[in-house]
């Protein structure tokens, strides 16, 4: 038991210190289990065979072909059309909107699909688009509280009973407190959201009054001016007549060419006099041409001086940089923000592994983290989930970005990731698909086991197109989430054979158990609903499942209302953005610090709480 104990605090520690991977953590645990005896290898391992897994990566899968369809940007869009001009029509819309979806498909996809849509509607509207995206993360995790398969927790709480040998719980069992949250959830973020969030100032506006965030504010936020310098390839210079490629010269100089300008070949007078060209690997070098350079300003000096070139700028001394008095053209080159998915391959990878400028032909300028912007160094920086990279290059490319719709999601023009290419033509089908699979999960007379619809439904999606090809549908399934629950499922099987949760559990009757039930079920719900806020909602249900089951059952008391505190209170955290993926995926995207989920959030979590505590054991009574 004491081993048992120790690789659990252990674990949790490290969830929350955060520096290693929580799926890493969680492997490292059962290895631990598996290495001290306490589990054998059968039951150690037995986590990633369980229905839970299972299922989750159906559903993965079925929401991916939802997505890649474009049909839940379908219903989102027209029904967002409602809102018209109206702020608070668009805020209820958004809430309803997105917790309709929500309880069907995962909360971190629905979230990546409805934030572009919401920062274009925001600014349309006239409005912050801060003042929406939080709000937009906390009603992925409510609606997720309607139906079985809305979040993991609900899953979690529902193999817990059938293993106590209960009654499972049926596909819309969760409706009733789903209800509720939503519906506490949206009229309480409303004046919190107005009171807190979106408190933009008059550049923002301005933006709104665009009907987008502007290139040129997108350019002053990454403080593009003052990194970038202009030079001209003089006669004679080494560079001439070769390739980007060829020369390497952000490996030796740490210096990146964004673009290049040079006068047009055609004597037309009345044809375009500059021709603009992203700086590509296979870019050639000419005579004459205007470099635009990014980086620091000694690094570029080096490389002026040892390459023969010019400087367009004018400055001073030989030791004070020059001032950039040109002009960023957007026409035909742009500038873009993508904000990285949790579970993007970029994550942990430095910027010059990222692939963007060979896949794509874009380069990264700069990345914004928790409202530091880094732009020096960039090709040794690490990326991180919920970062915002500055991307450059052409339109055209700049679209190109969201065939990873799964990897990361492209913010800074709104209007070009809400009208992306998707299968649309396939909608129907995959509507059709996903409506089958929620009657024979909702409908007990049919006699399909709900993981065999999920994995059946999951199939269909690839099987009839709903995917561009089988990689894709693939990449739609968050491995991370998936290994930490296989890995963490056995832990609770771990404290139940060496008695732990029975000591845990017993600690919490002699503690509160005397006070009556209902205080019992409080400490649950906000012993969970606090673990929640250092580590993640899964694995805090994980954890406080059996424990809940084991606390109830010693009580001589139903379970439901205590395993439905543990599902709400994991998935109710909005105080924390790293609790839940939705809460991060907002963060960049909305500029927000972490007051500003504790100031908005916590009150929420709080009350939601209380209400939860007194309307559980109406719905199931002890």
């Amino acid at each position: 038991m004491v081993i048992t104990l120790i690789v659990l605090v252990v674990s949790a520690i490290f969830f929350v210190n955060g520096k290693i991977r929580s799926d890493l953590v969680a492997l490292l645990a059962l290895i631990s289990l598996m290495v001290f005896g306490i589990l054998t290898p059968t039951e150690a391992l037995s986590g990633f065979s369980n229905s839970i897994v299972i299922m989750m990566i159906g559903l993965f899968v079925v929401g991916g072909g939802i997505f890649q369809t474009g049909l839940a940007k379908m219903i989102s869009g027209k029904i967002m059309a409602l809102a018209g001009d109206s702020q608070t029509r668009l805020f209820f819309l958004l809430i309803l909107v997105t917790s309709g979806i929500g309880a069907f498909v995962s909360n971190t996809g629905t979230v990546a699909l409805m934030l572009p849509i919401v920062v274009s509607m925001a600014t349309n509207s006239k409005t912050d688009p801060a003042r929406f995206l939080m709000p937009l993360a906390f009603a992925g995790s409510m609606g997720g509280m309607m139906t079985l398969i809305g979040t993991p927790p609900n899953l979690v709480i529902n193999n817990t009973l059938i293993d106590g040998g209960h009654e499972g719980l049926s596909f819309f069992s969760f409706m009733p407190v789903g209800i509720i949250c939503v519906a506490m959830g949206t009229l309480l973020l409303y004046p919190l959201s107005k009171w807190f969030l979106g408190k933009g100032d008059g550049d923002k506006k301005d933006a709104a009054r665009k009907g987008g965030k502007s290139q040129k504010e997108l350019a002053n936020e990454y403080q593009l001016s003052q990194n970038l310098f202009r030079v001209r390839v003089a006669p004679g210079s080494s560079l001439v007549g070769k390739t980007l490629q060829e020369l390497d010269i952000t490996r030796k100089y740490n210096v990146s060419i964004l673009e290049i300008r040079r006068k047009p070949t055609s004597p037309n007078p009345f044809l375009k006099t500059i021709n603009q060209k992203i700086a590509g690997p296979g870019t050639v070098v000419e005579e004459s041409d205007v470099l635009y350079l990014l980086g620091a300003f000694a690094s570029i000096r080096r490389f002026v001086d040892e390459n023969r070139l010019t400087w367009i700028d004018t400055h001073q001394t030989e030791e004070s940089a020059p001032t950039f008095s040109g002009t960023l053209m957007f026409d035909k080159i742009g500038i873009a923000e993508v904000v990285l998915l949790s579970n993007s391959r970029l994550v942990n990878q430095p910027v010059r592994n990222s692939g963007f400028r060979e896949k794509y032909n874009v380069n990264i300028l700069g990345i914004q983290r928790h409202k530091q912007y880094i732009l020096q160094n960039l090709k040794d920086e690490k990326m991180q989930a919920g970062d915002a990279l500055l991307v450059q290059g052409e339109w055209n490319n700049i679209a190109r970005l969201n065939e990873e719709q799964t990897e990361w999601v492209v913010v800074g023009q709104p209007s070009a990731e809400a009208s992306k290419a998707t299968l649309d033509y396939k909608a129907p089908l995959a509507a059709l698909i996903m409506i089958l699979m929620v009657v024979c999960m909702a409908v007990d007379n049919i006699p399909i086991a709900p993981v065999t619809a999920v994995m059946t439904a999951a199939v269909l999606m690839v099987l009839t197109g709903c995917f561009r090809n089988v990689e894709e549908a693939y990449k739609t399934i968050n491995w991370q989430s998936i290994v930490l629950i296989g890995a963490m499922l056995p832990m609770s099987s771990a404290l139940e054979k060496t008695g732990a949760a029975t000591m845990i559990s017993n600690g919490f009757i002699n503690g509160l158990g005397g006070f009556g039930p209902t205080i019992l079920l409080a400490g649950i719900y906000f012993g969970t609903s606090l673990l929640t806020l250092f580590i993640s909602n899964t694995a805090t249900a994980v954890l406080f499942a059996p424990i809940a089951f084991h606390t109830a059952t010693e009580m001589g008391i139903s379970p439901y209302p205590f395993l439905f505190a543990v599902t709400v209170g994991a998935s109710m955290c909005f105080a924390s953005p790293f609790s839940t993926p939705p809460n991060a995926l907002v963060m960049s995207a909305g500029r927000y610090t972490f007051m500003d989920y504790v100031k908005t959030g916590l009150p929420l979590q709080i009350v939601m709480g209380v209400v939860m505590v007194l309307v559980l054991p109406l719905i199931f009574p002890f």
